[in-house]
């Protein structure tokens, strides 16, 4: 009989099941404009009642109804801040947490999650002519062409010196190129969901289309800290090593990390404890920083401020910021 009614060749698009030898099934649903389901195909493969698909962004921090976005905290003198509880998943407080911004040296937080996943800590880098930055005022560790580190040396230079020729170091030895790190930078963004930031270089040197969001960066920071290496360095006040240079002969390092919280020049409030973070500075970035603290019960949480007027507005408002954490 042929379907000639509305209503019976509606039922017949309905529901379509194709059955295979996998014990699979897909089901073609009928296309209604208003509908709320937004795909019109779905595939079971073998689960069972008892199975539970996890909630997309489950353990990422979220805006709730009580985040607060306005006075209560003073960012004045910066442009975009964010405090978040990575305990409960949820954000404290926010001021244009997706604003896109030069991220200045928060970019070695990103450089270092790249270098972690992609190469060994014992693996032994070689400086070529690139690590001779010649930008006025860019932090370097000393580094000359020839010469040798591990990449666990080179990242402490990198995170607690903030040493950009450690930066080109790292990258040309991870990926090739500074192209091709860069390429690595910004696929391990998009996996990790940072979707609004994209990065041309390793150090945060001011740079056309290099931007990050303050969200995007907490985001990053908490990828970062799923390797020990890193929460271990940026925990470091300071440091000492030896490399050596192109003859084999070795060459003394130290350094103190640039984070005032650490080297005593900034105090966290009461019940609160900065465990490390990674500060940056540019002209166009002007002072930012990211830290992750603690509370006294030892729920942790990670704070960004990008953009801010002067360093010592910078903690200043950082310490503002991290009091929200005992309320």
């Amino acid at each position: 009989m042929r379907c000639t009614n509305k209503k019976r060749l509606a039922a017949f698009l309905v529901l379509s099941v194709l059955l295979t030898g996998c014990g699979n099934a897909a089901v073609s649903m009928e296309y209604e404009l208003d509908s709320p389901v937004s795909a019109y195909r779905i595939e079971q493969t073998g689960s069972t009642a008892d199975d539970k698909a996890d909630g997309f962004a489950a353990d990422l921090c979220l805006r709730d109804g009580q985040t607060l976005s306005g006075n209560e905290v003073d960012l004045s003198q910066a442009l975009s801040g964010v405090l978040c509880d990575l305990s409960k998943n949820r954000i404290i407080y926010g001021k244009d947490e997706n604003m896109q911004l030069a991220p200045a040296s928060l970019t070695k937080v990103m450089t270092a999650l790249v270098a972690l996943k992609y190469a060994d800590l014992d693996t032994v880098l070689t400086a070529s002519d690139n690590v001779k930055i010649n930008e006025s005022g860019a932090t370097l560790c000393g580094l000359s062409t020839g010469d040798t580190m591990t990449l666990d040396q080179a990242l402490h230079a990198l995170l607690m010196q903030s040493a950009n020729d450690a930066a080109v170091l790292i990258a040309e030895n991870v990926g090739g190129s500074i192209d091709g790190f860069s390429d690595m930078m910004n696929k391990e963004a998009a996996a990790i969901g940072a979707t609004n930031s994209h990065f041309v270089n390793p150090h945060g040197l001011t740079a056309e289309d290099h931007y990050v969001t303050a969200y995007d960066m907490y985001l990053i920071f908490k990828e970062a800290m799923q390797y020990s290496e890193f929460t271990q360095i940026i925990n470091l006040q300071t440091y000492e090593t030896i490399y050596h240079d192109a003859q084999g002969n070795g060459k003394e390092y130290s350094c103190t990390s640039t984070n005032w919280y650490l080297n005593g020049d900034a105090q966290a409030p009461d019940g609160v404890t900065v465990i490390g973070g990674k500060t940056g500075t540019t002209a166009a970035a002007r002072n930012c920083l990211i830290l992750l603290a603690k509370d006294s019960s030892g729920n942790q949480y990670v704070s960004v401020i990008l953009n801010c007027s002067e360093r010592q507005y910078l903690y200043q408002e950082m310490t503002g910021l991290l009091q929200k954490i005992t309320g």
